[in-house]
């Protein structure tokens, strides 16, 4: 994946799809957002659970990935969020010295990235109806990890050096109803569809 032209393609979709929010806006629906005492929309309080896949630089592929985060309000259209995620992968290492006979050896490593979220939402920006929500956000942390390796091997077990997490992220949310949600997120880290509950 190019990742340098991976988060303008994500812009472009999200762009596409504030379009037909715009569109849709004058339709007559019963759905209740929640507002605070200024009559703006809060979007704290909501629990984000997704799945999707990873594809950051601890893995050499796209794996399946879970995630899980909850979103408070700080401020008007800005939330944080203390987030979760999992991922499990497997990979042939090829390895040898004058010891160890040359060849592909398996190791199984599980990811987890932990961290806090910071999500600003641009609805009114792009005058989206009270069905749609649009973000951009930035996710920092560090990651555990664990590995397991192939018996036989005797080189280096630390697959990746450093424990940062970072990641640019960029999505949005379709209402059901004032309870419930369906959020796609893209990132350069992980992106998941999954479901979000107010």
């Amino acid at each position: 994946m190019n990742k340098s032209a991976f988060l303008p393609v994500l812009l472009g979709a999200t762009i596409s799809l504030s379009t037909m929010a715009q569109t849709t806006r004058t339709t007559t629906t019963t759905t209740t957002t929640t507002t605070n005492n200024s009559g703006g929309e809060r979007y704290g309080k909501t629990l984000n659970l997704g799945v999707g896949i990873g594809y950051y630089r601890y893995a050499y592929n796209n794996v399946p990935v879970f995630h899980l985060n909850y979103e408070f309000d700080v401020a008007k259209n800005f939330t944080l969020a203390p987030f979760i995620s999992f991922y499990t992968y497997q990979h042939d290492y090829y390895w040898g010295n004058k010891n160890y006979s040359y060849g592909y050896y398996r190791y199984r490593e599980t990811v987890i990235p932990i961290g806090l979220k910071g999500t600003y939402y641009f609805d009114k920006i792009l005058n989206a109806g009270s069905k749609w929500d649009f973000y951009l956000g930035a996710s920092l942390g560090f990651v555990i990890r664990t590995a397991t390796w192939e018996a036989g091997y005797g080189g280096d077990r630390n697959v990746v050096n450093s424990p940062l997490y970072l990641s640019l992220n960029v999505g949005t949310e379709y209402h059901i109803n004032n309870k419930v949600g369906l959020q796609l997120d893209l990132s350069n880290g992980l992106s998941t569809v999954g479901i979000a509950i107010h």
